[in-house]
């Protein structure tokens, strides 16, 4: 059943015609500073991203806002020391939290088709 006031469901994560996954905005007030716009992601993106940036010895400053509630998007705040671009943080951050997912997926159906093999349906508390 739909609400009069409720938004389409595909609204969350399908792109509009036109519309970017991400902007790019140079910040002028810093140096080495660009807010980057992620549309259609929330919370879960912009968290891990900023925990990966900060990761990264180049990167001095990574921070995320989410301007309103209601609407998928957040602003990520990028800023490096010069010796790479803030763009190039990002990049080398997604690809991090790519292998190391990757990995994670690996491992949890290696350890599922153990437990599978020795009969260990996971029904017991283990």
């Amino acid at each position: 059943m739909s609400g009069i006031n409720a938004p389409d469901r595909t609204e969350a994560f399908i792109l509009a015609d036109g519309e970017k996954k991400i902007e790019e905005e140079i910040d002028t007030r810093t140096p080495n500073t660009v807010i980057f716009t992620f549309n259609k992601e929330d919370h879960t993106l912009g968290n891990l991203l900023r925990a990966k940036l900060l990761q990264n010895s180049h990167v001095m400053f990574s921070a995320y806002q989410v301007p309103h509630p209601l609407f998928a998007q957040f602003k990520l705040r990028v800023q490096t020391d010069g010796q790479i671009t803030p763009k190039e943080a990002v990049i080398a951050s997604s690809k991090d939290i790519i292998n190391e997912l990757n990995a994670l997926d690996k491992n949890f159906k290696k350890e599922y088709d153990l437990r599978k093999m020795v009969g260990n349906d996971g029904q017991n508390g283990v």
